[in-house]
Parts: structure tokens; C-alpha cells; sequence
């Protein structure tokens, strides 16, 4: 699966009606974290088609990442059957990453 940018239109049905596991990065374009995780989604979401991987930039889509009480940028979210079933704050590399998606889904 290629990586998605979605907005807060597409939210509900991307994630939480999504019929597969969903990784979900809470980012902004001006975070340097945020830059570093980037590259690496985009190899994982090329890599592992059993989870979609999904960005939302939380300057032109804040809406749901006031809802989830987002505060700290990146914030991936794990979403199993709509339901967050894993966190992460901050980047992590590749490895720890991928292990992170594994142990949740």
C-alpha cells in the first residue's frame, strides 16, 4: 500500500471504518522529529500490506488531533476495528517502528 495524506474529511472513513489495521501520524511540516519519521513511513507502507499508513498534517487539520488531545508532534496512532489500540510519541527507527506495528495488529 502506498502511504496516505488524509485530512479531517477523511478521517472517519480512512481510519476509523477501515476494514485493516491503520497507523495514523499526527505531524506538521515545520517538526524536525516529524521529518525523520517521514521517509521511514513511506518505506513501511510499501513494505507491510496488512497495515495502512496514514499522515495528517495537524496545522491545516486539527480537528481530530484536538479531539484525540493530541500535544506532542509525531504522535502515531494504532487503530485496530476503530479502536486506538497502540501509541507512540516521537520517532523511533525503522526497527522499533515496524516492531511497534507488529506487536499490535
Amino acid at each position: 500500500m502506498s502511504l496516505l495524506h488524509i485530512t479531517d474529511d477523511d478521517y472517519e472513513n480512512e481510519v476509523i471504518k477501515s476494514t485493516v489495521p491503520v497507523l495514523v501520524d499526527f505531524w506538521a511540516p515545520w517538526c524536525g522529529p516529524c521529518k525523520m519519521v517521514g521517509p521511514i513511513l513511506e518505506e513501511l507502507a510499501n513494505e507491510m500490506e496488512q497495515v495502512k499508513i496514514c499522515k495528517i498534517d495537524i496545522d491545516q487539520n486539527s480537528a481530530w488531533a484536538s479531539k484525540l488531545g493530541i500535544m506532542s508532534i509525531p504522535t502515531l496512532l494504532l487503530y485496530k476495528d476503530g479502536e486506538v489500540v497502540g501509541k507512540q510519541v516521537g520517532a523511533l527507527p525503522k526497527e522499533e517502528l515496524k516492531g511497534f506495528i507488529e506487536s499490535h495488529i
